[in-house]
């Protein structure tokens, strides 16, 4: 009787060692299964090089793709770019179709009353090209006067456009290619648009047309103070994570290789 129950006795402690163990490994595993399980849908339009484009193969590229990879690596997040058209961008945000927004959305007061944003992760300037041949010497409202403004469409170079050129008749469009098309063709006199991506434009086979005629002296309260983010309002804590993996990337070098591999300037500004 005394070696039955010293054995039960040992049977017992491995049983509950072995339920101990299978505990916290189930543990372990759960916790490792809830940090795996950040998936985010990551809104880009796919038509703003060098900032966001899509690939002959298409795949989609582009300094915000990079950024975007970046961020998630940091968040240990498992994202997928989803190609969604501008003006269908807020939208999509706030009915869930899309978790962010990486696509060139400027910080402004009104888009904050829709959504919310992280901290900036680059500063864009906006500028004024036309045609070689254009009249056109600088980018005040005196020198835009009478001329055609072509901008795509509810952006901060549109309502600027349509704030700052009262004497302009302003064009918009339903991306940057249509309205630097109808430039090219003619059909308007000059195009507002973020000054990096009009200079990769200007490159280009179809830019050799054109030229830069400057730099706009910038609104703030239109403009911003930067490129965010973009992220569903009410996801404070989502919020907290990008500004987070923002500074992250910036201190460790990450911002920096992928800046230098599109820019031979700090694009993230002051």
């Amino acid at each position: 009787m005394g070696t039955s129950r010293t054995f039960s006795k040992a049977m017992r402690s491995l049983a509950t060692a072995g339920v101990v163990t299978i505990s916290a490994m189930a543990a372990l595993s759960a916790s490792a299964y809830a940090q795996e399980q950040l998936v985010l849908k990551v809104g880009s339009e796919g038509a703003y090089p060098p900032y966001n484009f899509v690939k002959a193969d298409g795949t989609v590229a582009g300094f915000e793709i990079d950024i975007a990879n970046a961020l998630c690596d940091e968040l240990k997040a498992k994202c997928e770019i989803v190609v969604q058209d501008w003006d269908g961008m807020i939208p999509a945000l706030q009915s869930g179709k899309l978790d962010v927004v990486i696509s060139s959305m400027s910080i402004t007061p009104a888009r904050k009353e829709q959504v919310d944003f992280s901290n900036k992760y680059y500063n864009p300037a906006a500028a004024i090209a036309a045609p070689k041949d254009s009249d056109i010497k600088g980018t005040t409202k005196e020198d835009l006067a009478g001329k055609t403004i072509g901008v795509q469409s509810s952006t901060i170079h549109a309502v600027f456009s349509e704030s700052a050129y009262t004497d302009s008749k302003v064009s918009s469009y339903g991306s940057s290619d249509e309205a630097r098309m109808d430039m090219v063709a003619g059909r308007v006199d000059a195009v507002n648009d973020n000054i990096v991506s009009l200079i990769d434009w200007l490159k280009t086979p179809d830019g050799a047309c054109c030229k830069l005629v400057g730099p706009v002296k910038a609104d703030l309260e239109i403009h911003g103070p930067g490129v965010g983010v973009a992220i569903k309002k009410g996801r404070e804590e989502l919020v907290e994570k990008f500004n987070t993996a923002i500074l992250a990337i910036r201190t460790s070098g990450k911002y920096k290789e992928i800046n230098d591999k599109y820019f031979d300037f700090d694009i993230y500004g002051e």
